[in-house]
């Protein structure tokens, strides 16, 4: 990387950091093209530049077959309504500014007309402050924060990373039917879980983690 070339090493940092949360939210599920999760370095360049403006990086990415990630949405074809199933997320770069209680209300201004959107993913590279943390509230959807520097490595593509899976309601009844027990005595993975964070998942959910065919075991999000 040219990191003598002025602004290449905050170039980078955007590069590696935004192709990561492609490379997340396509394992989320998401329609995200392939041809955005392969963007290359030199691509980047050409299109954003040596020093990115943020205001261009952001983008949204929708999902049509997750149940628990929908709103409804209605489309008018030809003289029928049809009911179009649609999750919305937002991705944000806040920039090296501190974001404050002024940049939360600007944000919030922003998206809450945004049209169906149920979701957004802040990242950030500097810290927020506690009047920010307070003020989230404004912002009615599901809200993800990540450190900038969190994601400039996919945590999911070491090599002795094991094979992860999300159990549905039917899967994760009959998980806990088959061994006779309650869902509170699964063992646990903490929602602020390295894995838990990149796969979005929410408390309750049952993750299926195998090493090979031999040893698997599971663990219930709290």
């Amino acid at each position: 990387m040219e990191n003598n070339e002025s602004g290449s090493v905050e170039r980078d940092k955007y590069y590696l950091s935004r192709r990561t949360v492609m490379e997340m939210l396509k394992d989320r599920g998401f329609s995200v093209p392939t041809s955005d999760v392969n963007f290359s370095l030199d691509d980047f360049r050409r299109i954003y530049g040596e020093s990115p403006n943020i205001d261009l990086l952001r983008f949204s990415v929708t999902h049509l077959h997750d149940p628990s990630k929908r709103s409804l949405l209605l489309q008018l074809v030809g003289s029928r309504l049809f009911g179009v199933l649609v999750f919305k997320i937002l991705v944000i770069f806040c920039g090296p500014d501190m974001v404050n209680l002024t940049s939360v209300r600007s944000l919030a201004d922003q998206i809450n007309n945004e049209d169906k959107l149920t979701g957004l993913i802040l990242i950030l590279e500097n810290q927020m402050t506690d009047k920010a943390r307070k003020s989230l509230d404004l912002l009615q959807l599901k809200l993800e924060i990540f450190q900038i520097t969190d994601l400039l490595v996919n945590v999911t593509k070491h090599a002795l990373k094991p094979k992860y899976q999300f159990l549905s309601d039917q899967e994760k009844q009959d998980l806990l039917k088959k061994y006779s027990i309650e869902e509170e005595q699964l063992p646990r993975m903490l929602k602020q879980d390295v894995m838990a964070r990149y796969y979005g998942l929410e408390k309750g959910q049952v993750v299926k983690i195998s090493h090979g065919d031999s040893d698997v075991k599971y663990r219930c999000v709290w």
